[in-house]
C-alpha cells in the first residue's frame, strides 16, 4: 500500500499545490489545518508520514508522539529546519527537506523589500489613495555607488549579489567558507563582519540559522554599523535580537528595516489578525515604526517554488518508501542534507 501523508498547518495554496504534484503519486494526503506540535501530533496516528512547515514546534515531545503514532517520515516542506529537534529525531525518525525551491524568489523579494523601503514606496502607495500626492517624507537616496553587505553567500545571496551588481552597487560579502573563484568572477569582496557593518548602506542577511549565530544582529553589531544603514532579513528571524533593533530604530542608528521574518513569528505569520489586538508588544512596536515595511514571510511565495517545494516534498517520501533513499536527510548534528555523511558516512562536525 502507498504511504499515507498527514500535511499539517495546511493552506489554500498548500492543496493546491500538492493536489497538482500528487497526480503523479497517488498518495493519500490528509490536510490539517492544525500547527504540528506537542499538542497536535497524535492526530498522525495511522498515518505513514507527518509533512511539516517551518512555524510548526516539533519538540523531543513531539518527536515521541510521532513515533508512538506510527509515523516513520517526518517530510518537511521547506528548506528550514530549526523548528524541528533533530537530535530527538535521530535513528528513531528520519527528517527530509528541500534544500532549494525557488533562489530567485527569494533574492527577487530582497531586492523588492530594498527598493520599496529605501524610495519609500509603501507610504506613497497608502497616500496616492487617500488622495495626497506631496513628496515630502518620501525622499530616498540611488542604489548606484553605494555599498551593499550581504551576510552568507549561497544560492540565494549570490544572485542578490548579482542583482545588486546591476544596480553599480559595491558588493562586500561575509561567509564562513569563501569562494573566491566565483567572486572574482562575479565582481565583489570577501571581508570580515566587522568591515560589513562600518561600510555598508545596506546590510542583507542570507545565512541559515544556527546555535552559533542567534542574535548575530544585536545591539553591539548595530553599534558598529554605519548611520543610517538599511536592514534587510528574509532568511530567519532570529538572526536579529529584535529588542536590539527597536533601540536601533528609536535612536536612527538604523534608517530603515525590511523584514519578511521576525523571530517570534510562529503565533503571528501565515494567520489573520486583521480584527485582533497583537499580543506580542515587540511586534506591534515594529508595525508603528514608518521606516519598517514587514512582510510575512512571503519570499518564497511564488507559482514555482510553491510547485518545486510540493514535488520535492513528494519525491522524498516516494524515494524512502519505495527504495530506501534519502538524498535529503537533515544531518542531526550538521543539520544539512548535503553533508559528507552521504559518501564518507561522516558528518563534517564528527
Amino acid at each position: 500500500m502507498k504511504p499515507r501523508i498527514a500535511l499539517f498547518d495546511a493552506k489554500p495554496y498548500d492543496r493546491e499545490f500538492f493536489d497538482s504534484s500528487n497526480r503523479e503519486f497517488g498518495y493519500k494526503i490528509k490536510y490539517l489545518a492544525y500547527k504540528l506540535t506537542p499538542d497536535t501530533a497524535s492526530l498522525a496516528k495511522g498515518y505513514d508520514v507527518a509533512c511539516s512547515f517551518v512555524n510548526d514546534n516539533v519538540n523531543s515531545e513531539a518527536v515521541d508522539l510521532l513515533v508512538q503514532s506510527g509515523v516513520k517520515l517526518l517530510a518537511l516542506r521547506s528548506a528550514g529546519y530549526n523548528h524541528i529537534d533533530l537530535k530527538s529525531a535521530y535513528k528513531r525518525l528520519p527528517v527530509t527537506r528541500v534544500p532549494e525551491y525557488s533562489p530567485y524568489a527569494v533574492a527577487e523579494h530582497t531586492v523588492a523589500l530594498t527598493l520599496a523601503l529605501n524610495r519609500k514606496i509603501h507610504k506613497a502607495y497608502s497616500r496616492t489613495r487617500d488622495g495626497d500626492f506631496r513628496l515630502s517624507g518620501l525622499l530616498g537616496f540611488d542604489m548606484f555607488g553605494k555599498t551593499a553587505g550581504i551576510i552568507g553567500s549561497g544560492k540565494i545571496g549570490i544572485l542578490v549579489i548579482k542583482i545588486l551588481k546591476g544596480f553599480g552597487m559595491r558588493l562586500l560579502v561575509y561567509d564562513l567558507y569563501p569562494n573566491q573563484a566565483l567572486a572574482q568572477e562575479i565582481g565583489f569582496e570577501y571581508v570580515s563582519l566587522e568591515e560589513i557593518y562600518a561600510a555598508s548602506d545596506i546590510i542583507s542577511l542570507h545565512c541559515p540559522l544556527t546555535p552559533q549565530n542567534v542574535h548575530l544582529i544585536n545591539g553591539d553589531s548595530i553599534a558598529a554599523m554605519k548611520d543610517g544603514v538599511i536592514l534587510v532579513n528574509t532568511s530567519r528571524g532570529k538572526l536579529i535580537d529584535t529588542r536590539g533593533l527597536v533601540d536601533g530604530l528609536k535612536t536612527g542608528k538604523i534608517g530603515g528595516a525590511a523584514l519578511d521574518v521576525y523571530e517570534e513569528e510562529a503565533e503571528y505569520f501565515f494567520e489573520d489578525y486583521s480584527s485582533s489586538v497583537i499580543g506580542d508588544d515587540v511586534l506591534a512596536r515594529l508595525l508603528t515604526f514608518p521606516n519598517v515595511l514587514i512582510t510575512a514571510h512571503q519570499a518564497f511565495f511564488t507559482r514555482e517554488a510553491l510547485c518545486k517545494i510540493a514535488q520535492v516534498t513528494l519525491s522524498n517520501v516516494q524515494l524512502f518508501f519505495e527504495k530506501n533513499e534519502l538524498p535529503n536527510e537533515v544531518c542531526y548534528r550538521c543539520g544539512e542534507s548535503s553533508c559528507r555523511k552521504k559518501t564518507e558516512g561522516r558528518c563534517w562536525k564528527g
